[in-house]
Parts: C-alpha cells; structure tokens; sequence
C-alpha cells in the first residue's frame, strides 16, 4: 500500500474554521500509488474525508463512520447553513448525541470508485478519473477493487491524522462490511465495531445474484459500450432502472402500501384505457432514479457491486481464521423489516461470533421503512448506541 501525504496543518486550520462555523469542509487525503488486494497499482490517489470534532493527544478518541453502496462521506452535518439536509447520519452524529463531536473525533471517508463522481462534494478515484498513463478515463481497465481495499485505503487516512487506536468503526450496509473488514485487518487498531443492517460476514449467494440484478440494466444498455462511454451520451436509462431497482430493494410492501397504496401518479390518465398512465409508486421510483443519474456515473456503480460481490472476511472461504483475529467488540443492528441484508444475515453472524468467542450484542430496528431504516430509523438505537460506546 502506498504512503499517504497529508497537509496536517491545513487539516487543524479546516477543523478550527469548520467548529467556528459550525459547518462541514471536505478535505483531501493524497496517496502517490496505492496497491490493491488483487495486486494492481493505482496512482495518484485522492480521497475525500470529513472530520467532525477534535483528536485528543492520545489519538485513541476517533471513530470512523463507513458509508453505504451508494453514500458518502456526508455523515452528519451541513457544508452550507442553505443546505436543505444534513449528513445521512446526523440524528446520531454531533455534540451531545450518540456519538458525541464533543467526546470523540469522528471521521468518513469517500470509497474507491464511489458513484457519486459528479457531486463537487466527493473526491474519489475509478473508472470515471484519468488514467495518468493514458491521459483518458480508465473505464473497465481501472483495477478491480474490494472491501479490503476501502478499509486500506481508510487506514492510510487514519495513520495521515495520527490516530493511534479507533474507539470504534461503523457503518450501515456496505458500511458495516467495511466496518468488521476493520476489525479483522488491523484487529489491534479496532476496540468496537457497530455494523448497521450488517451483510453478515461475507455476501451470500442472494446478495450476490440480487446485484447481478442491479447491475443488468447498465449492461443491457447499448450507450455503456463495454464502459467506453465517457465524452459521448452515457448509459443514462440503464443506469437509471439500476437506481430505481436499487430504491425498490431497500424498502419494503410497508411502507409502499402505507406511503401510496394503489393510488395513480399525478395527473395520471385512465389507467384503462391509457397505457402511459401509472400508480404513484412507479412515478416516485422514477423521481427518485433520474434525479440521482445526474450524480452518478454507471461504471463505478458496477465497480461498487463488485466489490460487495467479492466481500468475505478472509477471502477465499477463510471466513472463521478472520473472526478469530478479532479483538473488538461488536454490535449488530440490523432492520426488522428488510428485504436486501436480511436480519438473517445478523443474527446467522453473531451466533458465529460467539461461536468463536466474541463480545456481541443485538438491536433490531423497528418499523416497515426496509433496508433504508439503517438510515433513516437509526435514532431507534441511540441509547444502546451510547451504552456501547461507553462501556
């Protein structure tokens, strides 16, 4: 893994501007090479990162947030007082809250490949960025990356901002993987781990085939090009249903049932006579589709779910000599109602935590919002959020 270059006292004047403010900065995290788990070179990395809070003179007060399959590193907080919403975490994110900005140095970082290439608020490096070798976009030659190598990617981070020992790693769906990757990486490193609507300790088979599903429409769509498509008209409507499938999955009947039940989208037609008419849920999913398109860049979601894909602690079926170098302790919070990282997968990998002896406790959220209440229902577990970290 290549060194990491850091500008520390920019970073300490951005972390005193940004208390004074009240205010989010993004900052850059800058790696000469950096190698992959499959052993490839990727050059002239830059990350995106937010930091929330102050780094005691220990450096063993940080936690480190880890993002969702198609988040960032907005974990809490505003970049603007304007801006509309916070970070995707902020009910349990900032001073006096669950983990408390006045306690704990919090830290998110953008992952490798990370979708959102046009948000002029995340700094990644993928299929969309300029192969130095070439001067063009890599495409489908830029290096297969995994979850290993987002975890590795972070550690050089967390090493820049002289962090010593990490209180805790979390993060809600590819979150969480990334977060218990940590503890069996660097299980020195790592004293807690929450892991929100946890995958378990590897991506099964249905999680597996169901991001095939997700990912068949960029495919499918004759503007990808086999990923030669930047410059020129993208994949926009493949990308688009990938998106749509992707919101479907996360939620469940509930909430579709309690939010639109069978009523027509606006200003619908007769739905008996006129073809183009449609319910409202299929208007809202397309809403919520297209406005994300503009954001996201086709490639680097298949990067994504490959990386997801490949998720096994260990690698190559050596799942249990990875649970077994864990040190931390370990709380799973999974949601009652989702369809996507099934409770399942949660409760399947805390009985094999214990198997090996592990500390690990249990939360189940509550409600009918699906996979999306990692997200929106985590305020359900600020309490045992607070007891966890305290302990």
């Amino acid at each position: 893994m290549g060194g990491a270059m850091g500008g520390i006292e920019t970073m300490f004047d951005a972390a005193r501007r940004q208390d004074e403010a009240g205010l989010v900065e993004k900052k850059v995290l800058t790696m000469p090479s950096f190698t992959t788990l499959g052993g490839q070179i990727i050059r002239d990395v830059r990350i995106g990162y937010e930091t929330y809070g102050k780094l005691n003179a220990r450096g063993d007060n940080a936690i480190l947030i880890a993002h969702y399959f198609s988040g960032t590193s907005h974990a809490a907080g505003r970049y603007a007082h304007a801006d509309t919403e916070p970070g995707y975490w902020d009910a349990i994110i900032g001073p006096g809250k669950a983990i408390d900005t006045e306690r704990y140095f919090v830290v998110s970082a953008d992952t490798l490949a990370n979708l959102n290439t046009s948000d002029p608020n995340v700094v990644t490096i993928g299929p969309a960025s300029l192969n130095p070798e070439t001067g063009k976009p890599y495409g489908m030659s830029f290096p297969i990356v995994t979850i290993r190598d987002f975890v590795n990617v972070q550690k050089a981070l967390v090493d820049a901002l002289g962090i010593r020992k990490l209180h805790a790693v979390a993060g809600p769906s590819m979150g969480s993987m990334q977060a218990i990757e940590w503890a069996t990486a660097f299980p020195d490193m790592v004293e807690r781990v929450v892991a929100v609507i946890p995958a378990g300790l590897e991506a099964d088979p249905y999680l597996v085939g169901t991001l095939n599903v997700w990912t068949a429409p960029i495919l499918l769509d004759p503007d990808w090009n086999n990923g030669d498509y930047y410059g020129r008209h993208g994949p926009y409507k493949g990308l688009a249903m990938a998106l749509k499938t992707i919101v479907l999955n996360g939620r469940h009947p509930g909430w579709a049932n309690a939010a639109f039940g069978r009523k027509p989208a606006t200003g619908a037609g007769d739905l008996l006579r006129e073809f183009s008419s449609r319910y409202a849920i299929e208007e809202v999913l397309d809403q919520a589709a297209t406005s994300k398109v503009c954001w996201m860049d086709a490639n680097s979601l298949l990067y994504t779910a490959k990386a997801c894909q490949h998720y096994s602690l260990g690698h190559q079926g050596k799942v249990l000599d990875a649970v077994r170098r864990i040190q931390a302790s370990i709380l799973l919070i999974p949601a009652a109602s989702d369809l996507l990282m099934l409770p399942h997968y949660a409760s399947k990998a805390a009985a094999s935590l214990r198997a090996c002896g592990k500390s690990v406790e249990y939360f189940e959220l509550e409600g009918d919002g699906g996979h999306f209440d990692g997200l929106l229902a985590i305020g359900q577990a600020d309490g045992i959020l607070r007891k966890f970290l305290s302990h």
